[in-house]
């Protein structure tokens, strides 16, 4: 079991059932739809299919509904496409219209009144960049050309060098959002968040529709560097966006970021995810670069949560060769001894303390006697990822009768949930629990086995009972 998960974005390339179920198969353990891009219609078909798939085969594929957020883009272009060049002027307008070499929309309200005089303006990911000239103060911008290209339609923009006076949630994404409740998606991940509030704005939305859905801040703006320690509070997960963020902030900075957000997320006990451009090559090609093999393999080994794929598997020519590639990847760099074995002492003050303590113990106890398995029973899923953020080298296994965490865990780092409804008393469920893992394979004879638990075991309170076990 790998225990980095992998994250999918579902798109044209893995619409159809039959590749959809390859592609969990070969190890994909979150889907993720992009709102972006698609149709409710489109995602409302993927969602169906993998709650098929996961009845009919047992899986506990998760969910992830991505909102657009207060992305910027460029509107329609003449004839598809159009050249700029550097030296010259183009003017930005929040005026619709199509495109051309003197003139382009951008979907920005407040445009002329944010951008000031020198201000960046990038492009499509920064393959074309503009300085700001001058602006009318109502709707236009004058930009100097300084890294020509071809402008084309719905191309994102970013402007690094203003405060963007936009909410963390459009029309657009207030519909989104409401789909993806209605339908019962696990996580929801919010774009470029800014601050804390933007989380507990979208949280607050979740709660009034009872959802239990979690809810991942990106962070790809440098205002969230920030605040980042109150958006890791307030998020239940972070997604390193590594593609916006990048064109944000200086180049040279993204890696220091992406290992700084990892630890962080690992001490808050919070699940974090890299994003974007993983192995970018594989929409062509059937293999990766050397480089990509690296750059997933360290995240793996700085002990990241999740790796994400986009374009890869959503409109990429080989998306089953993808997922069993990263696959691979993850599985050779779970290798590495220095990726595990992460503690931070519990909270004395923390009203979770009892539970804090038992968790870190399991995992250190799993440490230093060699336990190949840690074992909890929980009704919020609290302690499987206490447990993951201590990174033990033992798998960790999830019995519950909640199964609107079971998915959830699949994001979650060495987790894998069980679906579990027996709770009569401790040792009688802690035997039962054994001799299911035993039929399945999933331990054998003479190996040490940690049962974590609440007792008394009906009342399903936090855990405060830790057992070590041989198993017989």
């Amino acid at each position: 079991m790998n225990k980095t998960k992998i994250v999918a974005t579902i798109g044209p390339a893995t619409y159809d059932e039959s590749i959809l179920s390859e592609i969990i198969q070969a190890g994909v353990n979150v889907c993720r739809i992009n709102f972006s891009h698609g149709s409710h219609d489109e995602y409302l078909k993927v969602i169906n299919n993998v709650r098929a798939l996961n009845d009919k085969k047992g899986y506990h594929t998760a969910m992830l509904a991505d909102l657009q957020g207060p992305k910027l883009r460029l509107g329609d272009v003449e004839n598809g496409a159009v050249e700029i060049y550097a030296g010259g002027n183009i003017v930005l307008t929040c005026e619709k219209m199509a495109g051309n070499q003197e003139r382009a929309f951008v979907s920005y309200p407040n445009l002329a009144k944010d951008v000031k005089e020198g201000a960046r303006i990038l492009i499509d990911d920064g393959k074309i960049v503009l300085t700001a000239v001058k602006s009318d103060g109502k709707t236009d911008v004058v930009a100097k050309i300084v890294q020509g290209g071809f402008l084309k339609p719905n191309k994102g923009v970013n402007f690094p060098d203003t405060k963007v006076s936009m909410p963390c949630l459009a029309e657009k994404d207030y519909a989104d959002l409401n789909f993806a409740l209605d339908h019962g998606v696990e996580w929801v991940a919010l774009s470029f968040v800014r601050s804390a509030d933007d989380v507990r704005q979208v949280r607050a939305i979740i709660d009034k529709a009872d959802s239990p859905a979690k809810v991942i801040a990106k962070i790809e703006k440098p205002e969230a560097l920030k605040e980042i320690d109150e958006i890791i509070s307030a998020a239940d997960a972070i997604m390193v966006a590594r593609g916006d963020l990048g064109v944000e902030i200086p180049m040279q900075d993204v890696p220091i970021i992406q290992k700084e957000l990892v630890i962080k997320c690992k001490k808050a006990s919070k699940p974090v995810i890299i994003a974007t451009q993983m192995i970018e090559s594989m929409i062509d090609s059937i293999t990766p670069t050397r480089a990509e093999v690296n750059d997933v393999a360290n995240a793996v080994m700085d002990g990241a949560d999740a790796v994400m794929l986009s374009a890869e598997t959503s409109l990429g020519n080989h998306p089953i060769e993808v997922i069993r590639a990263i696959s691979k990847i993850i599985t050779k760099s779970q290798t590495f001894d220095e990726m595990y074995f992460h503690y931070k002492i519990p909270d004395a003050a923390s009203e979770r303390f009892i539970s804090d303590a038992i968790c870190y113990s399991a995992a250190k106890m799993a440490q230093e006697v060699g336990a190949t398995t840690i074992v909890t029973m929980s009704s919020s899923g609290y302690t499987g990822r206490k447990i993951s953020s201590y990174r033990p080298k033992a798998n960790t296994f999830v019995f519950t009768a909640n199964r609107a965490i079971l998915n959830m865990l699949s994001l979650v780092w060495g987790v894998r949930g069980f679906y579990y409804d027996k709770f009569e008393s401790t040792d009688l469920t802690i035997s039962d629990i054994m001799q299911k893992l035993k039929d399945d394979g999933l331990i054998t004879k003479g190996e040490l086995i940690i049962n974590i638990a609440s007792m008394p075991i009906t009342d399903k309170a936090k855990s405060n009972m830790l057992k070590l076990s041989e198993v017989v």
